[in-house]
């Protein structure tokens, strides 16, 4: 069916006709004019293959890309030529429908879902204007569609589709007229009434001797015995296929009595009987023995299933609750199933709880099932805690990038869902909080960030607070210069995560809790002057200040705190609330620090601060001549540190130090800074100083004559960097910066 798409590796790379479909289906209206009706048709007449045409439609519904002015593009049969349409959960009418897929020879079509606009008596009155389609058409699935309102129960035909062989009905409130009336179809082979109301199966004696497959899932309104029932089941000589499964009632022994009856359905090689009570191992396994060609039995929440002979291991395929094997083809059968994939979900939690193996094909079964049910809570509660079974630990790096990549939207879209559910909550947390998912899996990152932080802002769990702020701190650094910007911007997170360190301060406890809520806030405030205001205004300054105080020998924490005031300085128009002596007597002491990586951001606060000049200097001129004295001669004691101690977005925050050649101590700081990174990720960091425009205005520093001959010794350190790096890589040099 055109639904399904190709079956790619989740480890391989997306097939390029996947790509191309999504790019038009996504840029569709780049290719396309309006017509006065409001639909799209393509500017250029492009014939498609039939295939193709098939899948870009697919490709649509399944992106909930098709409406009533998408599905233009397919009214023009010559070019886009449809043979298995596939239009599930799409939004359009039935004029639309009619104008755009009813003059298609069709030999398949699946409404299922459609929107309540179209409902079965339009897409039958739609088929039946083309008589092509009334011979052709073999497949329809109409699931969960609705009748019309004005139409009494059984006022709609099918017999003008005397081609169809397979039809679902599915989730549909269709009755026993209806069933007359499909009964009556000439090459009928198989029929889903699953969740229907129907309640009188005698109709079905008109096709027992060509229907080979017959879904009765839950039949809610069933008014016939087991006997009567097993009856008309009888008779059905050529059926293959029986599904008599019910996940919402345990009172019937229809399947007891089923199984109990020699010689019934000899032909049949799958029967189903999922939910079913008094059912046992001994009695499927006589059905079965007296069936040789049996291929699949369904045993899920039964009492049967848990014998070697019932494992799934062989050409048996078996649902059930007792092997993995069987977990995963309740998975694989019942993916649209709410009961079931909900119970399947159930048991596969303890299964996975001591996986030891990556098992990409088992979290694969888990996607669909969430993707099936996105607002069903259980089925999202079991499936967030099988997620986190399967990808804790070191067992995320054996899954492939994409498919980590969707099972982490899916999470997103969970929490979005049921943000106040706390356990569910906590198990996306918890499937979050992953270094390979957080660094290496593609993402809505600032989506994620946000979602964290709503949570962290509503619940007090200590052990969930340290996921939470973890999780933060690495997003934020992940994100976009725009992305932190209008995250932190948001006061109540900012408020938060002071809110934090106010209590971590106040205990004098130092642990992970406290080390990434000052991570968070550091690369939230990162080039994000709104965010910087929020922590001034927040008394974030004298928050920051106490837990110096507090922890004086803690050179991690200085280190994050000293970070985050540098960001603080860089904003100009937030130097008047740095400017406080007692302020700069704990900056002043933490430059002579042994530690570089704490010196370092002191000497950053303080090359900040000085760099506007004397005019701007809020406190006495003798003050900053010693610290600019001192900052010299600290930076040029410094040694070369054997990691990369920092990261930054840009170089842009540098330019304007560069720039004061009447103080060196602030210059020698920047371009330290440089070539500290420059030379530990060459690839990085020499390629964004070149975008930037950073070579230029290193040889303006370098061949200056007020240039001091320190400052001059890294400027020239730091060209030869980049001469090196675009001999390497041929990166051109780019325009002078304005």
């Amino acid at each position: 069916m055109a639904c399904s798409f190709l079956n790619t590796d989740d480890a391989s790379p997306p097939a390029l006709t996947d790509l191309c479909l999504s790019h038009v289906s996504v840029n569709l209206e780049w290719f396309c004019v309006k017509l006065p009706d409001g639909s799209w048709c393509f500017r250029e007449a492009v014939l498609f293959p039939q295939e193709l045409a098939d899948l870009l439609l697919a490709k649509m519904a399944t992106e909930g890309l098709l409406n009533d002015s998408t599905v233009g593009v397919f009214r023009n049969c010559d070019y886009l030529r449809l043979r298995r349409a596939c239009i599930r959960t799409a939004r359009i009418s039935a004029e639309a429908f009619q104008k755009a897929l009813c003059s298609h020879r069709l030999l398949e079509l699946d409404a299922a879902r459609v929107n309540a606009d179209l409902t079965i008596p339009d897409i039958l009155q739609g088929l039946a204007t083309n008589k092509y389609c009334q011979k052709s058409l073999q497949r329809l699935v109409l699931t969960g569609l609705t009748m019309s309102s004005l139409e009494e129960p059984g006022r709609h035909s099918f017999g003008l589709l005397r081609g169809l062989r397979s039809l679902s009905l599915a989730n549909v409130d269709f009755y026993d007229l209806g069933l007359a009336d499909v009964c009556s179809l000439p090459r009928l082979e198989s029929l889903d009434l699953s969740n229907t109301s129907v309640t009188n199966l005698s109709p079905l004696l008109g096709l027992k001797e060509r229907l080979r497959s017959l879904t009765l899932h839950q039949l809610k309104r069933l008014e016939m015995s087991t006997a009567q029932l097993l009856a008309v089941i009888g008779q059905l000589d050529a059926l293959q296929h029986l599904d008599i499964s019910d996940d919402k009632q345990f009172t019937s022994d229809v399947a007891r009595q089923l199984l109990g009856q020699p010689g019934i359905l000899p032909a049949l090689v799958s029967l189903d009987v999922s939910g079913r009570k008094q059912v046992t191992d001994a009695a499927v396994k006589a059905f079965v023995e007296e069936r040789p060609g049996m291929t699949f039995v369904g045993l899920l929440a039964t009492d049967a299933g848990f014998s070697d002979f019932l494992s799934g291991e062989g050409t048996l395929k078996v649902t059930g609750e007792a092997y993995e094997t069987q977990i995963c083809e309740a998975l694989r059968r019942y993916s649209e199933r709410e009961g079931f994939v909900r119970e399947a979900l159930f048991h596969l939690f303890s299964l996975t709880h001591v996986m030891e193996k990556h098992r990409p094909d088992i979290l694969k079964l888990v996607v669909v099932g969430m993707k099936n049910h996105p607002s069903t809570l259980n089925v999202q509660l079991a499936a967030s805690a099988c997620v986190f079974n399967l990808t804790k630990q070191d067992l995320a790096a054996g899954m492939p990038v994409r498919l980590l990549s969707t099972v982490t939207e899916l999470l997103l879209e969970a929490m979005r869902t049921f943000p106040n559910h706390q356990q569910l909550q906590k198990n996306c947390l918890l499937s979050l909080c992953s270094d390979r998912i957080l660094q290496e899996v593609p993402f809505n990152r600032f989506e994620a960030a946000k979602l964290v932080m709503q949570w962290l802002c509503n619940h007090e769990d200590q052990n969930m607070q340290r996921m939470a702020v973890a999780i933060i701190s690495i997003l934020a650094a992940k994100l976009s210069t725009e992305q932190t910007a209008q995250l932190g911007a948001e006061l109540f997170i900012v408020k938060q995560l002071l809110h934090i360190v106010r209590q971590k301060a106040t205990q004098g406890v130092v642990d992970a809790t406290l080390k990434f809520t000052l991570s968070a806030l550091w690369n939230l405030t990162d080039e994000s002057p709104t965010t910087c205001r929020h922590f001034i205004e927040n008394r974030g300054l004298d928050l920051f200040v106490q837990v110096l105080e507090s922890f004086p020998s803690e050179s991690s924490i200085q280190q994050k705190v000293l970070g985050l005031l540098n960001n603080i300085a860089e904003v100009g128009e937030l130097h008047v609330e740095l400017m406080v002596q007692g302020f700069l007597d704990h900056i002043s002491t933490l430059l002579h620090s042994p530690e570089v990586e704490v010196s370092y951001f002191a000497a950053g606060i303080l090359a900040h601060l000085t760099s506007r000049g004397e005019e701007a200097w809020a406190l006495s001129a003798e003050l900053r001549s010693s610290l600019l004295e001192q900052l010299h001669d600290v930076i040029m004691k410094w040694p070369a540190p054997e990691c990369e101690m920092v990261a930054y977005r840009s170089f842009n925050p540098f330019f304007p130090l560069l720039e004061c050649f009447h103080t060196p101590g602030v210059q020698l700081w920047a371009a330290w800074a440089m070539q500290h990174v420059c030379s530990k990720n060459a690839a990085r960091y020499c390629s964004m100083l070149l975008e930037e425009g950073g070579l230029q205005q290193l040889e303006v520093v370098h061949t200056h004559p007020q240039t001091h001959r320190d400052v001059r010794l890294l400027a020239r350190g730091i060209l030869d960097s980049l001469q090196r790096h675009r001999a390497r890589t041929g990166q051109p040099a780019p325009p002078q910066r304005k």
